[in-house]
């Protein structure tokens, strides 16, 4: 197995700790089983295939039926984990809609190779809406990893959860950030670094881009919180509104569409609540290109220093406020 995973100067990409925690609830429980949509190899889930070749389901190029099967398989008490491209896993929404979240049905929905971060497959794969897509879905846990480590460790806390859900992968490697005892609980979001001038909530990607954009930020006397919101439903309110009378400052970031993502889930929970100074940083409701995931970002303005500029202009307006 550790063959299989494909590490670029100690970084890892969260679809291989993807499927690393689908070997392992695939050992924890015998009623797991995996589907995927002729991308095993892509996604990871091949992991699971080679351990656990009987309990596993290529479906062909042919979403539909992957989800219809994952469904058929849940109600006679299985525990299918579901994968495809992001993208393509949209071709199935209509029966991940009327089959699975209305009837609440038990079925783990992965897609990987979503966002900018795909770099040079382009925009016809860069997956930008998905979690806009799933966010909307009633009874769906929507899930968006930072590292491979927790990955993981959200393949294992969804296996505990019994209920839809949709998990947000990567393509390319990342650095790790969590430890390997991480403990992942769903729904709450983590505190990776204190401040008091301004709040970044960020998922995914953006996570480590945030981080870098602080440690610039400290050496001009600025210093940020930088919250990991790995869950995007159901979204750690208490964490948003507690951090947002703080500092009157809120910032999000996300390799998505700013419409829909955790921008909008963030942006719904302070106008209800605590309103406050809001910039959402992310796909500014455009498509990108095709390209290196470092050009991209620095292009859509998704880098470090993009995200160290945004930061500055919001204090600036909270100042004048």
């Amino acid at each position: 197995m550790a063959g299989i995973v494909k590490e670029e100067k100690g970084k890892i990409a969260t679809r291989d700790g993807y499927g690393k925690g689908l070997v392992i609830a695939g050992k924890k429980n015998k009623d797991v089983v995996a589907l995927d949509a002729d991308l095993s190899d892509s996604t990871r889930s091949e992991m699971f295939k080679k351990e656990f070749p009987d309990r596993f389901f290529s479906m062909g190029i042919a979403e539909q039926d992957m989800i219809g099967t994952a469904a058929g398989l849940a109600v006679s008490g299985k525990i299918p984990y579901a994968s495809s491209f992001a993208i393509f896993g949209l071709r199935a929404f209509e029966l991940t809609r009327n089959i699975i979240a209305r009837n609440k049905i038990n079925v783990k929905i992965a897609g990987s190779h979503a966002g900018l971060f795909t770099g040079e497959d382009g925009k016809s794969a860069q997956a930008i809406e998905d979690i806009a897509a799933y966010r909307a879905l009633p009874n769906f846990v929507v899930i968006q990893p930072a590292d491979a480590i927790e990955a993981e460790k959200a393949v294992l806390a969804l296996l505990d959860y019994k209920g839809p859900s949709y998990m947000r992968l990567l393509r390319s490697p990342l650095p790790i950030i969590n430890d390997e005892d991480y403990k992942f609980e769903i729904g709450n979001g983590v505190v990776l670094k204190k401040g008091n001038d301004a709040v970044i909530f960020a998922t995914g990607t953006m996570v480590h881009e945030s981080l870098k954009a602080a440690e610039e930020l400290k050496k001009e006397n600025i210093d940020i919180y930088v919250a990991n919101i790995h869950t995007i439903k159901p979204i750690d309110k208490n964490l948003i509104i507690n951090l947002a009378k703080k500092t009157n400052c809120v910032i999000t970031a996300e390799d998505h569409n700013i419409i829909g993502g955790l921008g909008s889930a963030v942006a719904e929970v302070l106008s209800e609540n605590c309103p406050c100074l809001l910039k959402r940083i992310g796909m500014q409701d455009k498509y990108g290109e095709s390209g290196k995931p470092d050009e991209l970002y620095e292009k859509y303005g998704l880098n470090a220093e993009s995200i160290v500029n945004v930061v500055k202009n919001t204090i600036k307006l909270k100042k004048i406020k």
